[in-house]
């Protein structure tokens, strides 16, 4: 069956990873007929706000859905959520599939509204995903911290639940770290 769009991306922290991302990329895949899923701030981690590795975020979207997606990493270039970021995710995406993306899938946030006003002869749909699940990856985060395993539980893939002890040790080893190697 033929879908509604060619290439779709999505872009994400993932730090870390809950149901809230999961609907969105759910959504890509029911839409397009391929899915970049781009981790944000690729180059961070080992910080309060970035705890976990690139690597690690991969393997947690590996985890959940196999080869149904590319994953691919957007180093952070530090000029903020504006038309100039877009011009760079554009070339990202186009370096990575060889085409440019006709639908971005995201969270509702007004920052992204103006990304790809700069881009010239290009149609990019924008679907933003409405927040029905009341979780944040900060919040997340503090779960860890807390221990509080079952309330994780409620927000997380099961495929991950295995993860818990392992991912808690890096957010409280990385508790007290908020320097962060951004431009």
């Amino acid at each position: 069956m033929e879908k509604a769009y060619k290439l779709g991306i999505t872009i994400g922290r993932f730090q870390t990873f809950h149901k809230g991302h999961q609907v969105v990329i759910d959504k890509a895949i029911e839409l397009c007929e391929k899915v970049g899923v781009f981790i944000g701030s690729s180059q961070e981690s080992g910080t309060n706000k970035n705890p976990f590795t690139y690597e690690t975020r991969e393997s947690i979207l590996r985890a959940i859905y196999g080869d149904r997606i590319r994953i691919c990493p957007l180093p952070d270039i530090g000029v903020g959520n504006n038309s100039r970021w877009g011009d760079y995710v554009i070339d990202c995406v186009t370096e990575r599939f060889g085409e440019a993306p006709d639908l971005l899938v995201s969270g509702k946030e007004e920052r992204r509204i103006d990304w790809f006003d700069s881009v010239k002869g290009l149609s990019i749909s924008e679907l933003y995903i409405p927040k029905t699940i009341d979780i944040s990856a900060s919040r997340m985060r503090e779960l860890f911290v807390e221990n509080d395993v079952e309330t994780w539980r409620t927000y997380c893939d099961e495929r991950l639940w295995d993860r818990f002890d392992e991912m808690r040790r890096v957010v409280l080893d990385s508790y007290a770290h908020t320097q962060t190697a951004s431009i």
